[in-house]
């Protein structure tokens, strides 16, 4: 005991480092990114006992260990009806093949990765800020008579959740099913307001909840999405949250966010991705009816398929989407994105894609909510401009829409950003949408959006100071952390 007590911190750095190669030797057997490798390793050995607690955070890969999983949801009965339900005859996939082209990869893509079926019977509607949408979202939700769903990342019980929180108490008082899911991290209730949506009959958890979560703002595997369903027959998907800070009547920054209201079988997909969680944060607590997945009588064809990715699903779906769209393209390809932090895949495929005469616009914001997210942004630039990629710097306020169109045919909306936490970690969703009329919207957003963005101009961005080019680097190396 007095050895330990005259040798005690070289005992504590000697544990410390002992545990650091446990951590790297797993690194290497994960064979993960070289450079998120690094990125690590490095942590790992420059700062004692603060690396050990970022692997144990951000480090573990959990897709490899499947803590959740998906099987007990994917072999429901009512689940696997449903799917078979959706399978579209040969004709229907020459249709879509007709006008896709090569593009229908994508289909098959999805459709190998994750049995995320091409649904045809769809109605969309493109909502371009929170004010709409909360509109809308309140006008359904008034409307239900049989179940209300709510997945989310953010939902805080200021002005505008309160208004959203209230009618689904509501509704729970005059019978309507309300279930919700909410991320312990982004999501900010009160325990008052917990517990009277519990007495109205909400059944409401928390996604992987965290013991102080005002201060682990960043912590890994989140549940990013922001679905509603309403009746099995309306869906919504896209980058809107519940609070004052999407609602630009209600917020002194302008918020330019998207966000599309799904009647149709489309619906249904989302609704199995719903339980898949709901199965997960309940544990086991699972009941599936014949009336959560509704006949849909929809007479438009707007061919939609839902991906999801997350570490309940085997591959990376929304990235490997992204990835397959860029590479097919022939004319554009225009992205909005408020993170743009890539892996080495995605940003190749721009950079020649750009080179092979396809024109490429992406919009980022001018001023970010995180400053190491906006100079970890910053540092692609570069590269990207030396590509003939344009780069437009969004300035009239806030711009967290994540969209991109192809070629007038295809576009995608939902919650993934364009950066490691979406691709590889947290828990996303988004809208492939195979129609020129959707497209079409999405790219006279886009064009709008153009008009409050500045271009980077290569010389210009040449002459930034050293501190900046610093500070960039800094946020660089740590981009697989964020």
């Amino acid at each position: 005991m007095e050895f330990v007590k005259d040798n005690f911190i070289y005992i504590l750095f000697g544990l410390n480092y002992f545990l650091a190669l446990l951590a790297t030797i797993t690194l290497l057997f994960q064979k993960i990114n070289p450079t998120k490798t690094l990125t690590y390793i490095i942590v790992l050995l420059v700062f004692p006992f603060v690396g050990l607690l970022v692997y144990y955070f951000f480090g573990q890969d959990y897709r490899k260990t499947k803590i959740f999983n998906r099987k007990h949801v994917l072999n429901q009965s009512v689940i696997a009806k449903i799917q078979n339900e959706l399978e579209i005859d040969t004709q229907a996939i020459s249709e879509v093949d007709e006008l896709l082209e090569e593009k229908s990869k994508l289909i098959r893509l999805l459709y190998n990765s994750q049995s995320s079926k091409l649904t045809l019977k769809n109605d969309v509607q493109v909502i371009c800020n929170g004010d709409e949408k909360l509109r809308l979202l309140l006008e359904d939700l008034k409307t239900a008579r049989n179940h209300i769903h709510l997945e989310y990342f953010i939902i805080k019980d200021d002005e505008t959740g309160t208004e959203v929180l209230n009618l689904l108490s509501k509704k729970a008082e005059e019978g309507v099913e309300v279930k919700i899911i909410i991320d312990d991290v982004g999501s900010k209730i009160s325990n008052g307001r917990l517990s009277s949506l519990r007495k109205s009959g909400v059944i409401i958890y928390k996604f992987m909840p965290v013991l102080f979560s005002r201060f682990t703002g960043r912590m890994n595997y989140r549940d990013h999405r922001k679905i509603l369903i309403v009746d099995g027959k309306i869906g919504y998907v896209g980058g809107i949250n519940i609070s004052n800070n999407y609602i630009n009547s209600r917020n002194q920054r302008f918020w330019k966010d998207t966000h599309l209201r799904i009647a149709g079988e489309a619906v249904h997909q989302l609704q199995i991705l719903f339980f898949t969680t709901w199965d997960f944060v309940s544990q086991g607590e699972l009941q599936i009816r014949e009336a959560h997945f509704p006949r849909i009588d929809i007479e438009s064809k707007i061919p939609l398929q839902i991906a999801a990715s997350g570490p309940d699903t085997d591959w990376s779906n929304i990235m490997e989407s992204i990835f397959v769209a860029i590479n097919n393209a022939e004319d554009f390809i225009y992205i909005t994105t408020p993170y743009f932090i890539p892996n080495d895949e995605i940003v190749t495929a721009l950079q020649v894609a750009s080179r092979s005469n396809i024109k490429v616009k992406i919009i980022i914001p001018k001023k970010s909510d995180s400053w190491i997210a906006e100079y970890a942004t910053n540092s692609y630039i570069e590269k990207l401009l030396e590509a003939s990629v344009e780069v437009y710097q969004y300035h009239k306020g806030f711009v967290h829409s994540k969209t991109m169109i192809v070629d007038d045919v295809f576009c995608t909306v939902g919650t993934a950003n364009m950066d490691y936490r979406s691709f590889n970690i947290n828990f996303e969703v988004n809208a492939l949408i195979y129609n020129r009329l959707i497209s079409s919207q999405i790219k006279a957003m886009f064009n709008e959006d153009l008009k409050n963005s500045k271009k980077v101009e290569p010389n210009e961005w040449e002459r930034r100071s050293n501190k900046e080019k610093f500070l960039e680097g800094f946020a660089r190396l740590m981009a697989p952390l964020l």
